[in-house]
């Protein structure tokens, strides 16, 4: 985490219209204060950069972070610890530095300092003496929605665990808020958890987390070595300092509740029409990354095939399929508005074929058998507690015949002859 202080007073909204005041520092001399801030380390970068672009004169100043923490009473970190995050980053920049290239501002190479030791929950709060405990969630627990659902599981775990010793327990979440355009989705993730009492923006001052009893500081956390080394659900235990090797695997499950949420007439009008018609496949074949989407002209032909060979299912989509006109076939691109009207579309699937993208963590919600197409072996682990997901790989063919040090398209063969090598008569076989 960051503790920093302004130097003009500014307001910030994001994108569901939350405001986020900032003012100049009042009483200096009290550091239990409500115009001394704290948050992550990539919200603090977000936030210079919005100042910068405001004007000049509107800056941020760094606290030393050990002048609050040494304070016994400043609410205590679970999980793995951050401590003095902004000095050891600053101290060890230079590290980053050679002749021919910096690598001082990327945070994957950053995170390399920070702590990722192992730490026990159950020994944190074993001396706690209260029985009603509140909890502060500082950051993003993953940035894309595959990685919040799977974070959502292992915070619920890690609720569980905490009321194994307290008799209530509230987790508030504060988001990274300064540039982050998915903030509304976000939050309506999160907010979607019984569990959870709050979801609200970063920063949060000094002055309210002590009105918590513990915090749990996500910075730079998806950049870590153990977040890539292991699914998400586990990456996220072990940053709580949960064993994640003890916890059951039937536990490890995805939840998210659409008890309040109300979808258009549109929509459900739509999905009542289609489903008349007899079963109901999804197929999503694109993903933002474009190393992991299949070939917009291979997805219609796949497609094509699906019409045919699964006569009793009309097939929709939430993404623009080009090149195929027929019947069975429904695009349902306009009446995916937001999160949650794509996981009450996914909800009506009898059976699902994706890409890796959220599609297949939602799915497992709601215990639809779902196909999983991989482009990387590593990521297949992502689907280890998933009990009707398959996953098939497409292994990249394609060769690079330039022999420079950059990548010139032109010059790459073979790049989609692994996928032109997919059957769909296998794929449907793995649903049955």
């Amino acid at each position: 985490m960051v503790i920093f202080r302004v130097t003009q007073n500014i307001n910030i909204k994001t994108t569901d219209g939350t405001l986020v005041s900032y003012f100049k520092l009042k009483n200096p001399s009290n550091l239990i204060n409500d115009t001394l801030y704290i948050t992550t380390y990539e919200d603090f970068l977000d936030l210079k950069r919005v100042f910068k672009s405001v004007d000049k004169k509107y800056q941020l100043k760094v606290i030393e972070e050990t002048r609050l923490t040494s304070d016994k009473y400043f609410p205590k970190e679970l999980g793995i610890l951050n401590k003095n995050e902004f000095n050891t980053i600053i101290q060890n920049k230079k590290a980053l530095v050679t002749k021919n290239v910096n690598f001082s501002e990327n945070l994957d190479y950053l995170s390399i300092f920070l702590n990722a030791s192992n730490n026990s929950l159950k020994t944190q709060i074993s001396n706690t003496l209260k029985q009603d405990v509140k909890v502060a969630i500082l950051g993003n627990m993953g940035f894309k929605v595959g990685e919040m659902v799977n974070s959502i599981s292992a915070l619920r775990i890690f609720y569980e665990e905490l009321k194994k010793t307290f008799k209530t327990v509230t987790i508030d979440i504060y988001l990274n808020s300064s540039e982050n355009k998915q903030f509304t989705r976000d939050k309506q993730i999160f907010l979607n958890q019984e569990f959870i009492n709050k979801v609200t923006a970063l920063s949060i001052s000094v002055k309210k987390l002590y009105e918590y009893d513990y915090y749990v500081d996500t910075s730079l956390v998806t950049k870590n070595s153990y977040y890539d080394e292991l699914n998400y659900v586990d990456s996220w235990l072990y940053k709580f300092g949960i064993d994640y090797k003890k916890i059951e695997n039937n536990r490890k499950y995805n939840t998210l509740s659409l008890n309040n949420y109300k979808p258009s007439n549109a929509l459900k009008s739509k999905l009542n029409e289609i489903k008349l018609k007899g079963k109901i496949l999804l197929f999503h074949p694109y993903s933002a990354n474009v190393n992991r989407s299949i070939p917009r002209d291979i997805a219609s032909d796949l497609l094509k095939k699906m019409i045919k060979k699964m006569p009793d299912y009309t097939i929709i989509s939430v993404l623009q399929i080009d090149g195929v006109k027929d019947e069975s076939y429904v695009c349902l691109k306009d009446y995916s508005k937001s999160f949650l009207d794509y996981a009450y579309i996914i909800s009506w699937a009898n059976k699902i074929i994706t890409v890796d993208t959220a599609t297949y963590h939602i799915s497992d919600i709601f215990f639809i058998p779902t196909v999983v197409i991989f482009t990387d072996e590593k990521l297949i682990k992502r689907v280890d507690y998933y009990n009707n997901a398959k996953a098939v790989l497409v292994k990249d063919k394609s060769k690079n015949l330039s022999l420079f040090n950059f990548k010139e398209t032109s010059l790459i063969v073979n790049r989609f002859e692994a996928w032109k090598e997919l059957k769909i008569k296998q794929i449907i076989k793995l649903l049955d």
